[in-house]
């Protein structure tokens, strides 16, 4: 059984032995960020299955997932479940993984390029940069109770480069509470949409403006939230950077 993260979109991103794995499968269960370029990877031969979900709409309950994949792999196949970004980022692989432990299954895991590797550096976007930030925090728009990031001294930092995932649907409340915990109003923020994609779109602004910006040029997740003084290297890049990195 396999766990393989497929990256953020560009099937070039997709590492050698997820690859392999695909090519050899029998069954793959995939969720809703794993593009059609990557699923065609996939032999004709072998069975696939959507099982994705999106913010309000979890097409297969979590569980089911879990137990379609004991079912499967409990026949012998080669089973791979496969994930957008990194089976082990927001992406639910260790919960996954313990249920197939459980059940007695083997697991290798392969990690994938997750989305803010991935979509920052097609974006422009460093998350670290000497001139700007010594480390990154890896967040979640909302947790599994359907909260906001608490309130922490941690998040103020100015020598760091936040990311949040699935954040796009609650982007006033984020801000306001960035602004809570202490930064401030004009602190540099990107959304990246459908980012490493020929679709990628890329919009700046800072805590105060991105919501004024979001509502003149919507976005479509997925779209990663990157906050922090790093934002302000991709504005110094020449105008045609991004368009050119996305198409190469």
């Amino acid at each position: 059984m396999f766990l393989v993260g497929a990256g953020p979109g560009d099937p070039e991103l997709l590492t050698l032995k997820a690859a392999r794995i695909l090519a050899a499968a029998d069954v793959v269960l995939y969720d809703r960020l794993v593009s059609t370029a990557i699923l065609a990877l996939v032999p004709a031969r072998a069975h696939t299955q959507y099982v994705g979900k999106c913010s309000g709409d979890h097409h297969v309950a979590q569980a089911e997932t879990e137990q379609l994949l004991v079912h499967y792999s409990q026949q012998g196949l080669q089973v791979v479940r496969l994930k957008g970004g990194d089976p082990f980022l927001f992406g639910r692989g260790g919960e996954e993984m313990q249920t197939l432990w459980r059940a007695g299954i083997e697991v290798e895991v392969v990690p994938g390029i997750t989305a803010a590797l991935g979509c920052a550096a097609y974006a422009g976007i460093p998350l670290t940069h000497r001139d700007y930030a010594s480390s990154v925090l890896f967040l979640t728009g909302c947790n599994q109770h359907g909260d906001l990031p608490a309130s922490s001294e941690a998040l103020a930092r100015r020598d760091q480069t936040l990311v949040i995932y699935m954040g796009l649907a609650r982007m006033p409340q984020l801000c306001a509470s960035l602004q809570q915990c202490g930064l401030p109003a004009d602190w540099p923020v990107a959304l990246i949409a459908q980012g490493t994609t020929s679709s990628q779109q890329v919009l700046t602004g800072t805590l105060a403006t991105i919501n004024e910006e979001l509502a003149v040029m919507p976005l479509v997740s997925p779209t990663l939230v990157v906050v922090g003084r790093v934002v302000e290297v991709l504005l110094q890049q020449p105008a045609r950077w991004v368009a050119a990195s996305v198409d190469s």
